[in-house]
This record gives C-alpha cells, structure tokens and sequence, in this order.
C-alpha cells in the first residue's frame, strides 16, 4: 500500500495524485520525501489501478529543489560515500519516474529548480502556469549542471546548444522561454494548470494502459538505437500490442459507435 508521510497521495479513477506539500519551504525535499518518492515511483509500476500520474506542488512552488536547511548542512559533515549514497537516491528518482510504465505528467504550478526542474523534466508532459519558472541552478552552489540525469534528458527535450546553456549558466527562465524551447508542452492560466493536467492524466487513464506502457518503453528504449533496429523493435512492440485484449477492446468499442451511427443516419 502507498501511503507515503512527506507528500500526499491519492487516486482518482485511475490517475494518481502526488502533491508535495511544504509550501512554506517552496516544497523543497528533504531526505525523506526524496527516498519517498522514490520509493513511490517504484511501488507505483505494479499498481494495476493507476493509469496515469501526476505531480504538483502546494502553494506558489512546484519543488524548490533540495531543502538547504534539511539537506546541506548535513551533507557537510559526509565523507564521500555518504555524499555518493545521497546523490544515488536522487538519482534513483528520476530513473523511476522514467521507468514506471504509466505516463507522468507535471503541473508545474509555479518555481521549479534545482532538483524540482529535473523531477518535471523527467516527466512525460508538462503543463505549465504562466508563473512558473524553470531552473537547472546547481551551478550556483558550485555544482555541475550534470545532476539527477539532467545532462542526458535534457538536450533530449531542448536540444544540445540549449541544454548546455542551462546546464552551465544556471539560469532562471520564465514560462513563456520554456515554452518557446520545448521544455514544456503548454502554458495555461494559474488557476488552470493543475486542472489542465488532470485532464489530460484522465483522458490517458481511460485510454489503453498496457500500450501507453509500451509507447513510454520505446521512447526510452530507441535513444540508442540505429534506426533499423528501432522500426525493428517497434514491430516487435506493436505485435505484442496486437495480442493483448486492449487492441480487440478498442475495434470493437469503434465498432459499435460506427454501427450506431449508421443506424441512427438511416432512421427516416
């Protein structure tokens, strides 16, 4: 059972909110609420009920990345392999985020930094409210722009020139910037950014899981690959498709509403 302590959780006909809740703190993550959600991506790939999920913030921040007081201060008093063990964990998020088999959508609701921006950026989709503000500022606090996986998702998203620019500069941009270089996929109203993003969560819910799962695979999958092997490893993925129950479920679904249509159109 997910019942995590650091955020709240809960689902929906079959989208699964997650909602970090410090506003006070921007939702900046704690030891805690890192190893929780990454904890909570895991769990959440065998959970059958779930289709889709989506995470926001409370308040004016999505994440504000690692709490300064909570995380910091501590990690000085580490030698190396207490510095590595934590930069595994966060790590270990976003690989779930990537792994879990249901899309993930990001409400980003307002400031996401630091580790905040790579938790959206590993999302699938990311709806952004016209105050939101994205930032990759580990630089800032002296460290690489290389962090969580943001050097290889990144210029996935953006493309290479602009991901190194963020990466090394560190820089603020607001969501009309993020929005003109892809980092999101839409910008809405404040009041509608949440909203939006449950929307679209519950359109993929009622949609068919098991290929959605396979579609996130295969992006994932083919980065690497050439492109004969990547037509050759969607012939795979799609006949597998083909074999499960959801591929009949949907012929016959738009079969009926066609057959329906043509009876109500021949009625005098």
């Amino acid at each position: 059972m997910i019942a995590p302590k650091t955020f709240r959780y809960s689902v929906t006909r079959g989208v699964a909110d997650i909602v970090l809740d410090r506003p006070d703190r921007l939702n900046a993550l704690t030891f805690a609420s890192y190893e929780e959600l990454r904890d909570t991506f895991a769990a959440l790939d065998a959970e059958d009920s779930v289709r889709a999920i989506v995470i926001t913030g409370e308040g004016r921040a999505f994440c504000s990345g690692g709490d300064v007081e909570d995380i910091i201060a501590e990690l000085f008093s580490r030698d190396m392999k207490g510095m590595l063990a934590f930069t595994r964990v966060t790590g270990a998020l976003i690989e779930n985020i990537r792994k879990v088999r249901k899309p993930v959508i990001a409400a980003v609701n307002g400031t996401a930094v630091g580790a905040g921006a790579v938790i959206a950026l590993a999302c699938d989709l990311r709806i952004a409210s016209e105050k939101a503000k994205f930032g990759f500022i580990f630089p800032r606090v002296g460290l690489s722009g290389a962090d969580m996986g943001a050097a290889y998702l990144l210029p996935r998203v953006v493309g290479l020139g602009r991901a190194s620019e963020l990466l090394f500069l560190g820089d603020v941009i607001d969501a009309a910037e993020a929005l003109r270089i892809g980092l999101v996929n839409r910008v809405v109203a404040q009041d509608a950014c949440v909203v939006q993003a449950r929307e679209i969560a519950a359109r993929l819910a009622s949609g068919p899981a098991f290929a959605h799962g396979v579609t996130k695979q295969m992006l994932e999958s083919e980065h690497g690959m050439t492109l004969a092997a990547a037509i050759e490893a969607e012939a795979q993925a799609q006949a597998i498709c083909m074999m499960h129950p959801d591929f009949r479920a949907a012929y016959d679904a738009w079969k009926s509403k066609r057959d329906a249509t043509e009876t109500k159109e021949k009625k005098p």
